[in-house]
Order: structure tokens, then C-alpha cells, then sequence
């Protein structure tokens, strides 16, 4: 390792200063580097001499000089690329922050809106790469970076480069582009035609994390947890987490379908379902809006109708029969009789009209046939 660090700095001199390793995974190693020319820190991440092997320098670098022009405020941008003394390489900004696994590690779960919010800016990214034609294959905590209260996705720049230069050869030799918790079931399964809902899938175990404090699947070797991916049912978010909205766990549900085809399509229709699932805070209030103003227009109307001119009649009665919850929501159950009570209140206060009580008039229940019954009975 200290010799290929010797190397790559001979090589770089009078371009880039390494100052230290900063971490290394399966597919390169990044060191803290200083840009001479500009006089910036950056990271410099060296890929693995297998893997520069098996890609090829001339190739590596063509395909990666496309991916280069990806351009999101949620992607970490690639600033250079090259060929130093046969070791590849390409160079990112340094980010001041932390990435998403050092906030998982240290904080454990995370508040539904933070987790919400990242996972939304992940799939803004991911749909933008995947309109041009780049598949991460290894979306996880580790490359995604938080800083300045944003996400960002890094090593887009390598996503290109081995998905088009060199898949093939590096399943050939055994080795798995991306990692085993985070894996979707056709990567692993070393499938050519891996598309953009390969990293819906993964942003679907990160979200997962996010919420739970551990990916969905987990095993004592990569082949038990490629297993379970492709076998093994999601386990219920809503166990570990039941206060979270039913919608947010279907939709991680949908993520994580075990075939591309009953996935989200795209990662615009993926955080399209993370927008609307971000509402537990906002949801009441706008409930509560509605409901006062069909409260406020159906006492209008009856106070209305009950001023035409006439003589002197008998107070007319109403009944206001239960609402149902029509909803698949439990906990939407209160509404309903929030709904009914607000509005016998309001009814209550409409001179010349007389309201059943609230328990006789559940008496007459909810159907079709129940209604019928209690308007006759009502009066009304």
C-alpha cells in the first residue's frame, strides 16, 4: 500500500499532494489530497489495481470523462481523471460534512422528516444520472455525503466507467460491483441489463436504514444476504417503527420489489411518492381546514332553509348519522368523529331544528338502508 501511495505521488507531483488516506472499499482507495494549481483540498480516490486491470486505462477514462459532465446540486461533481504511472484514478471535492453512514452510526434511526428529506434529494440525483445514461450500482450511506443540510451522491464518476467499460470482465473475475446490502436481486444475480431501477432498489434498503437503524436483509456471508434479497420477504417497517405513516411503508415496499417491473419506473416517481409521504405534520391541519368548512357550509344551509317565510311549524329534527373512514389508515379514524361531533354542534346552535343525540343517532349506523330508516324516523 505504501509503495503504490509512493508511487502515485511521484507520479502526481507538481499536480497533487496526498496528505493522508481518508478510507478505501472494494473498489478504491481515497486519500485527502491537496489540488496544487488551484489550491484546494480534495479527495483522491485510486482505484484497486485488480480492478484498473479489468476496466482498462484508454476505456476507463473515455467513459468516465462522460459521466464527468453530470451536473445536479445533489451529485458531487468529478473535477479530474487520468493515468498516473498505470495506477487510475479520479478526483471529487473535498466535502466538509459527514456522509450518511457516520450519522447512522452515531444516531442510530433517524427522525422521519431528515430521512424523508435525504432519501427525496437521493432520487432528485439519481433520476438526473439516470437521463443520462448513468446507473450508480452502489448507492448506499457510505456515498452519500450530508453537508450544509443537503445530500450528496458521490463516485457517480466510476458508475459509467464500469457499467460501460467493464461489467463483464469484472463479473467474470468474481467480483460484485456494488455491496450485498444494498444489492438488488438481477445485480446480483450479474444480469447485463441493469437499469435505473436497480439503484431505486438501493436507495430503498438506505431509506429502510434510515428508518429502522439497519438494512432490510442481513446475514453472516454476501451469499446469505444476496439470498435473502432475492427470497426473502421485506420485513414490516411499521414493527420497528409504528408510527410511521402505511403509505411511507408501501412505498419502501414498492423500492424494494424483488422484480425491476413492480418497482417505481423512474426516480422521479420514486420521490414523487416520498414527496406526498412527507405529510404527517401537515395532514391534520389541512383535515381540520376541511372539516370546518363543511361544518360551516352545512349549518349555513339549514339555517337557511329554516328562515324561508312560513307560519308557525314544529322544530323540524335531524340525525347526523357516523362518518366512515374510507381511508386505509387507521389512525385517520378520528376525523371521522371529529367530523360528526363538530358538526351536531354546529347544527345544535340552528334555531327552530332539534339534533338527535350523538348515541341515538349511531344507532341508525352507516349503510344505505340504516340512512333510510333514520330519516324517517328523524323526521327530516
Amino acid at each position: 500500500m505504501a509503495d503504490q501511495r509512493e508511487r502515485l505521488q511521484a507520479a502526481l507531483a507538481g499536480h497533487y499532494t496526498i496528505d493522508r488516506e481518508l478510507g478505501h472499499g472494494g473498489m478504491a482507495i481515497v486519500y485527502l489530497a491537496h489540488d496544487v494549481r488551484h489550491d484546494r483540498r480534495v479527495a483522491l480516490k485510486v482505484l484497486r489495481p485488480e480492478i484498473a486491470a479489468a476496466l482498462g486505462a484508454e476505456r476507463f477514462l473515455r467513459e468516465i470523462h462522460i459521466a464527468a459532465g453530470l451536473s445536479h446540486p445533489n451529485i458531487l461533481p468529478l473535477y479530474d481523471s487520468g493515468d498516473a504511472g498505470g495506477v487510475l484514478y479520479y478526483v471529487m471535492p473535498y466535502v466538509e460534512g459527514e456522509s450518511l453512514r457516520d450519522r447512522l452510526t452515531r444516531e442510530g434511526p433517524m427522525p422521519l422528516g431528515d430521512a424523508l428529506a435525504i432519501a427525496t434529494e437521493t432520487a432528485d440525483a439519481l433520476g438526473h444520472a439516470h437521463a443520462h445514461d448513468v446507473v450508480h450500482r452502489d448507492v448506499k450511506p457510505e456515498n452519500i455525503l450530508l453537508s450544509g443540510g443537503h445530500a450528496l451522491v458521490a463516485d457517480f464518476g466510476i458508475a459509467r466507467a464500469i457499467s460501460a467499460a467493464g461489467g463483464d470482465q469484472l463479473t467474470e473475475t468474481g467480483m460484485l460491483i456494488g455491496t450485498p446490502a444494498y444489492m438488488s436481486p438481477e445485480q446480483a444475480t450479474a444480469q447485463r441489463a441493469v437499469d435505473g431501477r436497480a439503484d431505486i432498489y438501493a436507495l430503498g434498503c438506505v431509506l429502510y436504514e434510515m428508518l429502522a437503524g439497519a438494512p432490510p436483509f442481513s446475514g453472516p456471508s454476501t451469499q446469505a444476504v444476496l439470498a435473502r434479497h432475492a427470497l426473502d420477504p421485506v420485513p414490516p417497517l411499521r414493527t420497528v417503527r409504528p408510527e410511521l405513516p402505511q403509505r411511507l411503508e408501501r412505498t419502501v415496499l414498492r423500492a424494494l420489489a424483488k422484480t425491476p417491473a413492480d418497482r417505481f419506473s423512474t426516480a422521479a416517481e420514486l420521490r414523487a411518492a416520498l414527496l406526498s409521504a412527507d405529510a404527517p405534520p401537515a395532514r391534520p391541519r389541512a383535515l381540520i381546514g376541511v372539516l370546518a368548512l363543511v361544518v360551516t357550509l352545512v349549518a349555513g344551509a339549514v339555517y337557511l332553509a329554516l328562515r324561508r317565510p312560513a307560519s308557525v311549524a314544529p322544530p323540524r329534527s335531524v340525525a347526523v348519522l357516523p362518518f366512515q373512514n374510507l381511508s386505509t389508515d387507521p389512525s385517520d379514524e378520528y376525523f371521522s368523529t371529529g367530523m360528526s361531533e363538530e358538526l351536531t354542534t354546529a347544527l345544535g346552535k340552528v334555531d327552530g331544528l332539534r339534533v338527535a343525540a350523538p348515541t341515538s343517532a349511531a344507532r341508525f349506523g352507516t349503510r344505505p338502508s340504516q340512512r333510510a330508516r333514520s330519516e324517517r324516523r328523524s323526521g327530516s
